[in-house]
């Protein structure tokens, strides 16, 4: 689970991570001013027709990609073309995680943003950013550019 993971670079707790099944919600405080609700809402193609459920108000979108599962980049650009295309969402930021980062022949940054045809999104703020949800890594500064792109926005 996504959130366990970033809760866990957050408050330094030790926590083991899985693919989250159904939706999983937690307030992510990242320093004294700054606190993010986030829901994780799980990826998997039974999951997807929920995501319209959690739209209404959001503020910003996390989407989550496996980089070391470079034939499944086409389905999360598909899937990341329709969500960004409800109404919803239009000119909310978008933050992509480029999740298993650690493990040996995980795609580059630039290979995933091409993949996912991100530099396509001008209406909107985007970044992308590296990070391994099991072992925390680039979970906390990820979510602090989060907080970023929703203040520019």
């Amino acid at each position: 689970m996504l959130t366990e993971g970033v809760c866990d670079c957050v408050t330094r707790q030790n926590m083991e991570t899985s693919p989250t099944v159904g939706f999983n919600v937690g307030t992510l405080d990242l320093d004294k001013n700054t606190s993010l609700t986030v829901w994780d809402v799980g990826g998997q193609k039974s999951m997807r027709p929920n995501w319209r459920f959690y739209l209404d108000h959001c503020k910003a979108l996390v989407f989550v990609v496996d980089s070391s599962d470079p034939v499944r980049v086409p389905e999360a650009q598909k899937a990341l073309k329709k969500v960004l295309s409800d109404e919803r969402l239009r000119g909310v930021p978008l933050m992509v995680l480029a999740n298993k980062k650690d493990l040996p022949n995980s795609l580059t940054i630039r290979e995933i943003s091409n993949q996912l045809d991100l530099p396509s999104y001008s209406d909107r703020l985007w970044e992308i950013q590296a990070c391994s949800a099991l072992r925390g890594l680039g979970l906390q500064q990820a979510f602090m550019s989060v907080a970023k792109l929703i203040k520019k926005s």
